[in-house]
């Protein structure tokens, strides 16, 4: 396979693999970096102390929306004290799908906490919105803030709301098998598109993802946009480094 040089998996649950080590090993093998999410504070803070410094890994700080009832006004406080140790903000966001319905009015009032009082602008967001997309690129709009919208299962007619309001879209191998998909890219423009592969919890020939799958996913959309795959990588690349410089 050509050699596509580096790429970034911009949402990977890298704490939950059985062997998070040997993940990440492979992943930089294959010159692929990570934004490890997390769901909590907590977990942050372990993750961050059980890799220590890697200059292919950055853990992002997560209040994910399915846990939102359970923070406390201490998880919270610990979410703020972790913000200068990371440059990235997820997983967080809304879910009002029939998981996480019942606690519309916690994930409501935790998100809001995320993008009013968490240093607006200083990192960039990787976002759940299943079963809220409205809600979630309202107020993504509403404060402006550099932002992916991860695994976007939404209405296609709420696309150009989200790239009005500057949003990134991250694609996984699991999205390919969609048929919704091609219609999906052909309404994100390729300059609003990274990569992710949320595994292990998305699943890609019948195993959980590896980061190293974005080789193939980077491929396929080359194939998609018409252009070789060296300029779809680089596109991607490009898509990485102008998201990071929104941030403050």
């Amino acid at each position: 396979m050509t050699d596509l040089g580096p790429l970034l998996d911009s949402h990977c649950h890298l704490g939950a693999y059985d062997d998070p080590v040997a993940v990440m090993d492979s992943a930089a093998a294959a010159n692929v970096s990570l934004v490890a999410v997390t769901e909590s504070p907590e977990e942050f803070r372990r993750l961050k102390t059980r890799l220590g410094r890697r200059p292919t890994i950055e853990v992002a700080l997560g209040l994910h929306p399915l846990r939102a009832a359970s923070f406390r006004p201490a998880d919270i406080a610990r979410f703020f004290r972790c913000m200068p140790q990371t440059r990235w903000i997820g997983e967080v966001g809304l879910d009002f799908s029939q998981h996480g319905i019942a606690t519309k009015k916690h994930q409501l009032r935790v998100f809001d906490i995320v993008l009013t009082e968490a240093q607006p602008g200083r990192h960039p967001l990787t976002v759940h919105s299943r079963g809220a997309e409205t809600e979630v690129v309202n107020l993504l709009s509403q404060v402006q803030l550099p932002a992916v919208m991860h695994w976007y299962t939404g209405p296609l007619k709420l696309v150009d709301d989200a790239l009005a309001a500057g949003l990134y879209f991250s694609v996984n191998p699991a999205m390919t098998r969609s048929k919704r998909f091609a219609s999906f890219i052909a309404n994100v423009p390729a300059d609003r598109i990274l990569l992710e592969t949320d595994g292990p919890y998305a699943k890609t020939s019948g195993r959980p993802a590896q980061p190293t799958d974005l080789k193939s996913l980077a491929n396929q959309l080359a194939i998609a946009w018409q252009v070789a795959p060296v300029d779809a990588a680089q596109t991607l690349r490009r898509n990485h480094d102008r998201l990071r410089s929104m941030a403050g």
